[in-house]
């Protein structure tokens, strides 16, 4: 179980991919959002079953339905990688049937302490993959995954080639965007970014978000720049983690796009603002260095918050302590 957020959801599939691999003979049914269902489309004998949490599963009785309907699966076990209020219930039905119980520790304590501003912990903590894979080891089985297995690249479907044209050069993506402004890098600096690659004879810049709001400012951006390409709202969840998996390096906030360009095992550049890798959100397998950070002795206390929707006063600006240079010389070294 893991109903939201899509990043924390996306950051399940690598888990539950070297599960699989490592388990061939277990069946694993993921339980999520009906619109999250393509992130797993690649993973052997794993099924997808959708929660419909603001209609026919809301509110208690919906849960009792869901469990109801999720009984005729036949569960042995249930690994709840969410632990919130909605999954507690729901693992409740089963635990009463005497069905072997799992869930991740979220680290809370060690969390509080990272991001207090008093008596700050600065430590690395447990990635969220390892917590995933904790949950699965509770249950009696090895999971390793230090070694992942990534998917091989998707050809390229006729439909987004309509919009990007054949592959030619190399493809940088990126997603601008973050659900709060403390985790996103100013669109004036990241424009800058982009005018410095538009002189990269053969880089074409496409940029990824969602909902009305960032397809207008994507598109306006776009229109500026001969190598730069908007595919928000042009395409849907699978056909961009088809494109997403053709990219030769992949630019995000602290945000959903970095887990889904990380699950499929591309070159993936992350820029922090509030929030910082230690809180254990960092994309898969991703090499600390690919993770941009703004000035820490100008701003010590970060992490303000987990998920940024905390900021410490006078920090509002974390993210101008990253110029551009620094990020255009890392997407170059990356790209090679």
């Amino acid at each position: 179980m893991r109903l939201s957020a899509m990043g924390d959801v996306a950051m399940t599939v690598p888990v539950l991919r070297a599960f699989a691999h490592q388990h061939p003979t277990v069946k694993v049914t993921v339980l999520s959002k009906p619109f999250l269902k393509p992130l797993f489309a690649d993973l052997k004998n794993v099924s997808f079953y959708s929660a419909d949490v603001n209609n026919k599963h809301k509110g208690f009785w919906g849960i009792y339905t869901l469990f109801k309907e999720l009984k005729h699966l036949k569960i042995d076990a249930v690994v709840d990688l969410h632990n919130v209020l909605r999954s507690k219930i729901l693992r409740t039905f089963f635990k009463f049937m005497f069905v072997k119980i799992t869930y991740i520790d979220k680290g809370r304590g060690e969390k509080r302490a990272l991001t207090r501003s008093k008596n700050k912990i600065f430590k690395q903590l447990k990635t969220t993959h390892e917590r995933y894979a904790d949950a699965f080891r509770k249950l009696g089985f090895q999971l390793n995954i230090t070694n992942p297995k990534f998917p091989e690249k998707k050809k390229l479907t006729p439909e987004i080639i309509n919009i990007t044209g054949r592959k030619e050069g190399k493809w940088i993506g990126i997603a601008p965007f973050a659900q709060y402004n403390s985790k996103m890098y100013p669109l004036d600096l990241m424009e800058q970014i982009i005018a410095n690659l538009e002189n990269k004879e053969n880089f074409k810049i496409l940029l990824f978000g969602g909902g009305q709001r960032e397809v207008e400012v994507l598109e306006n951006i776009a229109h500026k720049y001969s190598n730069t390409l908007n595919v928000a709202g042009k395409i849907k969840l699978e056909q961009e983690l088809n494109l997403i998996s053709n990219l030769d390096c992949m630019v995000s906030m602290d945000s959903g796009n970095a887990h889904f360009s990380a699950m499929l095992g591309v070159n993936t550049l992350t820029i922090w603002g509030i929030t910082h890798p230690f809180t254990g959100f960092s994309p898969f397998n991703q090499p600390f260095e690919n993770a941009i950070l703004p000035n820490l002795k100008k701003y010590p206390n970060i992490p303000c918050s987990i998920y940024g929707n905390k900021v410490c006063k006078g920090y509002e600006d974390v993210m101008r302590s990253i110029s551009p240079k620094t990020v255009v010389n890392k997407i170059l070294e990356v790209s090679r």
